[in-house]
């Protein structure tokens, strides 16, 4: 029988030193989102770079009509608009609700003074759903695809493989349910914020959000 090669001591420390390095990635597989977010600097740039929001969009009335049953039905159009520039449209669906008190639901992200680089305060947020107040939350009209990447930060990661870009929209909501995961992660907090307003034809109601993730809605006058 043909005996196999022994190695030698200095072979094999090369051999188990390589294991060593390139271990985690063999056996772990794929970066996980505990990698990207405590050790990518490019997030932690791409955080750092976010600038204070401000006006993020708007909607507005375009009808509302009594049905013969007695329900009020209001059609909306909302606008989400861009981060750099407020006159540019980057979503616009329309909807048509039972009632005319509207709930808009996001998903706020404030981020701890180590994960942003500056140590300024940082936060973004996703549109999850719109819904009246005759209709359950989790029955509402989706804004944005659960899971996907906002269309207001597509360029937030744009630095990133496409796979880590993914990872990271994928499961920020799920460190929600997690608390002590946000902390190690950097990330201060994430919950949800509704606000709502009754709806009226020739308002438009701009939607705010300051640097801490503070949301609010706004009313003036259709031109």
């Amino acid at each position: 029988m043909k005996k196999l090669p022994i190695l030698s001591y200095g072979v094999l420390a090369v051999v188990l030193a390589a294991g060593a390095f390139f271990g985690r990635g063999f056996f772990r597989g794929a970066m996980t989102i505990h990698d990207l977010l405590t050790e990518n600097q490019q997030l932690k740039g791409a955080i750092t770079n976010l600038t204070t929001e401000d006006q993020i969009g708007y909607a507005k009335v375009v009808g509302q009509r009594t049905e013969a049953d007695g329900r009020l039905l209001t059609t909306l159009q909302f606008v989400e608009t861009s981060r750099d520039d407020k006159t540019r449209r980057i979503l616009q669906k329309e909807y048509t609700i039972e009632g005319d008190v509207i709930h808009f639901d996001a998903l706020i992200v404030k981020f701890t003074d180590e994960m942003v680089m500056d140590g300024k305060a940082r936060a973004l947020y996703i549109w999850r759903r719109v819904y009246g107040e005759k209709t359950a939350p989790q029955d509402g009209f989706p804004i944005e695809t659960p899971g996907g990447e906002p269309k207001r930060y597509a360029d937030l990661l744009e630095l990133l493989p496409r796979a880590q870009r993914d990872l990271f929209w994928t499961h920020i909501w799920d460190l929600a349910h997690d608390p002590e995961a946000l902390a190690q992660y950097g990330i201060k907090a994430i919950y949800g914020n509704v606000i709502y307003s009754q709806l009226r034809e020739g308002l438009i109601y701009v939607f705010k959000i300051g640097p801490t993730g503070h949301l609010y809605v706004e009313d003036v006058p259709a031109m």
